[in-house]
């Protein structure tokens, strides 16, 4: 179906795109001075933004915030722009702001701004408001429910009403979740005028990272580093079989690095992917189908992976660099997967790929990737000691070389950019029988990954916060808007400088605004899910799920993962993925840890909340409300829930992954010994998930049989969990008395632990029994070393009593509490590595490759088949 075309409902391609755009960017277009203002106060936005982050307030000891100012400024915005860019009905008012919206605006963004205007009043009286403190509080709870039923839709608002009437009616709950209550004075003391709900670490977050974030990813799509990196991936992957659908995937991957939002990476590469993929024969709803998967994908990249991805920062309590250390093998691996099936399918199709009109023989392709290889190893080599070297060097100063080196390097790149042709951006309903030539497109926007690793750089090595690196990382992207047309003029010597840099001046301008105009439904999200975290806090219903979802999956692990899993896919549906984060991983995930303790699985709460995040994401594209599925079938002319259904059986690649990594941590990088772990753990995975992939898609070098199919699900289980078989033949540890743990102590390795199994009763009273990992520090004796954990211990037959926890010790951390016994201790046994079962699985995997290479025809193997201008497959 062309581009514009009606489809069956009635309703135009571009219509439904407009719907889509709207959703994420405003509801509303407008004229005159309202438009004017709707450009206005995002861009004021935007700058407040990047002057708390900067260090400039305290430079000029004007405008220093503390985080809750800051929070309560950043809701402000939001609200004003939830009431201004959003009709109250989709079908009216949609051309102009009505009085009463105006009104609604100035009311949500004062009682937004309470706690900034009256702080110090606030400050001292905590616990004891007045009437007015409650009226603005509960008429600011309201007006933040309807401004997120505005931007974001209902199931949010409703959500967040669920949480708020449970606060109040909890004597009248079921036994099973029943709590005292709430007055409704306390309600919103505890939602609006603390730091507990609204204004908590959700808001906070979005406050200081993801806006900066957002801001960059809208700077570099504005300079052109979207279409970029669009051509770069036709140029390198359009001569394979599906090669466009292999460029959506690689390019909605680089999106993914500036922008953390799945539907925006539909919209913006789809627009030019989704069109391509069908002239080179895709279906329309496959090569929907594709889009989605690859864009939902895009929030797992690293090193920017939407705004949950910041909420892990703070919720896990580790460092952002971890975050992105844990989540890079799952998003490689599962990115790696989705070209395979996109490859699969292409060979299923008997597709061909588009010929190069530069295509190099063998020895130059080798040889492109050897002076590639020996740049990259070179460049990292020259940055790490180079840089190092100045810094150990001119210390503080450093920054004053390093800077101005920088900006001298981006001007090489434009300069050396500007011997090559300008990038035009494609269009769709051209014939595609040419592909653009590698080294030319590549060399066309170098610098625009320079942004990329000034973030990268600030983030891994100077180890800023993700603010400042965020910050520092914006800074050079508005350096680049500013100049990058100015230098193109003067270099290409073609128009006067004056309009380039006027031009740049206004992009600028567009740029800030889209970025604030694109964080309202952030913005909104964080601050309503933040009821949820604060009705946790006011109930205590954190403790009952425990109970309750032991009830409900009978203590089973897996069964427990699968209901967390469904609760994610449901939730995600109504709900944005950051709001669907905060609600289950604040409900969920001391669950999981909880649980899983007590039947002796240990899982990392890193592990736990990319599970969450994992199943947060795929509701992107779950029938029947996959939003990223109704824009890829908005712009591809399929049915939205066939596209949806398509884009899921691709991605249950990633599905399985999460519960991978919970039994299999190796995969999240952690208890690796080394880096022949690290390579043996990466080759396994990558293995795992093609041979998973060809079992899904019933198709590896030719059609599978049923058998093959089963034994390829075999061959992935075992790769990806070598230890469930495992252990069933070498135990990996016993349980030994404990009363023994001072004698094991003795023999951990500085810096270790140990495993205990701990008992006794609990906060609400209950017995439980549960496992505990306990670091072990130095010492010169064993009753020393078991000293210094904050543990002193008294012999009570085969057990051992707890006589004393010291406070903010490695005992507390690890959960050990006053009067508990510790029953057992865990020892690690002597055993064959897990590995060796790999042979067995790769010599079956070895069967089924020779038993379907034998029944492999020529159409199977493919080959090179440009497309006619004139042609236009279905």
């Amino acid at each position: 179906m062309a581009k514009g075309e009606s489809t069956s409902s009635g309703t135009s391609d571009v219509d439904k795109i407009s719907e889509v755009l709207q959703t994420e960017t405003g509801g509303r277009t407008l004229m005159g001075p309202a438009a004017t203002l709707l450009f206005v106060v995002p861009l004021c936005w935007s700058l407040f933004q990047l002057w708390i982050a900067s260090p400039l307030p305290f430079i000029f000891e004007f405008g220093i915030l503390n985080s809750t100012e800051a929070r309560s400024i950043h809701l402000a915005f939001a609200t004003f722009l939830a009431f201004t860019a959003f009709p109250m009905f989709k079908s009216r008012h949609t051309g102009h702001i009505p009085i009463f919206d105006w009104v609604l605006a100035l009311l949500a963004s004062f009682t937004a701004a309470y706690l900034y205007l009256f702080y110090d009043q606030l400050s001292g009286r905590p616990g004891a408001p007045l009437t007015r403190d409650i009226i603005v509080a509960l008429g600011g709870i309201v007006l933040l429910l309807e401004a997120t039923r505005r931007s974001l839709g209902l199931p949010l608002a409703v959500v967040a009403a669920v949480f708020i009437f449970y606060s109040l009616a909890g004597p009248y709950m079921p036994n099973v979740i029943a709590h005292k209550g709430a007055s409704l004075s306390k309600l919103a003391s505890h939602q609006w005028l603390g730091t507990e709900g609204v204004f908590g670490v959700a808001l906070g977050v979005s406050t200081s990272f993801v806006f900066l974030f957002v801001l960059f990813g809208a700077l570099l799509e504005k300079a052109g580093a979207g279409n970029y990196f669009i051509k770069i991936a036709y140029a390198m992957l359009g001569h394979m079989r599906g090669g466009p659908a292999k460029a959506a995937v690689v390019s909605s991957g680089l999106s993914g690095v500036i922008s953390g939002s799945s539907i925006a990476n539909v919209v913006t590469t789809g627009t030019f992917t989704i069109p391509l993929m069908k002239r080179v024969g895709f279906p329309a709803t496959k090569a929907g189908a594709v889009e989605v998967a690859a864009s939902t994908n895009g929030q797992l990249t690293p090193p920017i992976m939407g705004a949950a991805a910041f909420l892990m920062v703070e919720y896990v309590g580790i460092s952002y660099l971890e975050v992105i250390k844990h989540a890079i093998l799952p998003a490689m691996i599962s990115y790696i997967a989705l070209i395979y099936i996109v490859h699969l399918e292409a060979c299923k199709l008997r597709m061909h790929g588009i010929e190069r009109l530069d295509r190099p023989t063998l020895p130059q392709r080798m040889l492109t990737w050897v002076i590639l290889l020996l740049g990259l190893i070179g460049l990292t080599l020259f940055v790490y000691y180079g840089v190092g070297w100045t810094k150990s060097v001119m210390g503080d100063y450093a920054p004053w070389v390093l800077g101005p080196a920088v900006v001298a390097i981006y001007i090489g790149l434009v300069a050396y950019s500007t011997r090559f042709p300008p990038l035009e951006i494609d269009d769709p309903e051209a014939a595609m029988d040419t592909l653009p030539p590698v080294g030319p497109t590549v060399k066309t926007g170098l610098y625009f990954l320079l942004p990329v690793v000034v973030l990268i750089w600030c983030l891994t090595v100077e180890r800023f916060s993700p603010q400042l690196s965020a910050f520092w990382a914006t800074l050079f992207m508005i350096f680049i808007i500013l100049t990058q047309r100015p230098l193109q003029a003067f270099f290409r010597k073609s128009g006067p400088l004056l309009a380039a840099v006027a031009e740049g001046f206004r992009e600028l301008l567009q740029s800030l605004a889209t970025g604030g105009r694109n964080m309202v439904g952030i913005g909104v999200a964080t601050a309503t899910a933040g009821i949820v975290v604060g009705t946790v806090t006011l109930t205590g219903v954190g403790l009952v799920m425990t109970e309750f979802v032991e009830f409900i999956s009978g203590g089973n692990l897996m069964l427990m993962l699968i209901f967390t899993a469904l609760i994610s896919l449901l939730l995600g549906m109504g709900l944005p993925t950051t709001a669907n984060y905060i609600v289950v991983s604040t409900l969920m995930a001391p669950v999981i840890v909880t649980l899983g303790a007590q039947n002796g699985l240990l899982v990392p709460l890193i592990a736990v909340h990319l599970f969450v995040f994992y199943f947060g994401i795929l509701a992107d594209d779950t029938p029947p409300v996959g939003l990223a599925a109704y824009a890829a079938a908005a712009i591809s002319g399929a049915d939205p829930i066939r596209t949806g259904i398509q884009g899921f059986t691709y991605d249950i690649r990633t599905a399985i992954l999460p519960f991978m990594f919970i039994f299999n941590t190796q995969l999240l990088l952690i208890g690796l010994t080394g880096w022949v772990d690290l390579l043996i753990t990466i080759a396994s995975a990558v293995t795992a998930i093609l041979v998973f992939s060809a079992a899904t898609q019933g198709y590896w070098f030719t059609k599978s049989r049923i058998w093959e199919t089963l034994a390829l699900l075999l061959i992935t289980f075992t790769l990806f969990r070598p230890g469930y078989w495992w252990d069933m033949v070498y135990p990996p540890n016993e349980e030994r008395p404990g009363s023994q743990i001072v004698e094991y102590i003795e023999t951990v390795p500085e810096g270790g632990s140990v495993i205990l199994k701990a008992s006794g009763m609990s906060i609400d009273g209950s017995e439980v029994s549960t496992y505990l990992e306990l670091e072990v520090p130095a010492g010169e004796t064993a009753e020393d070393r078991l000293l210094a954990t904050g543990l002193e211990l008294s012999p009570d037959g085969d057990r051992m009593m707890v006589d004393f926890i010291q406070f903010d010790s490695h005992a507390e951390d690890a959960g050990i509490q006053f009067g508990w016994t510790i029953d057992a201790i865990q020892v690690p046994l002597e055993r064959p590595h897990k590995e060796w079962l790999f042979i067995p699985a790769l010599l079956l995997l070895g069967l089924v490759a020779f038993n379907q290479l034998r029944r492999r025809t020529d159409e199977d193997r493919g080959g090179y088949q440009p497309v006619s201008k004139t042609e236009t497959p279905a």
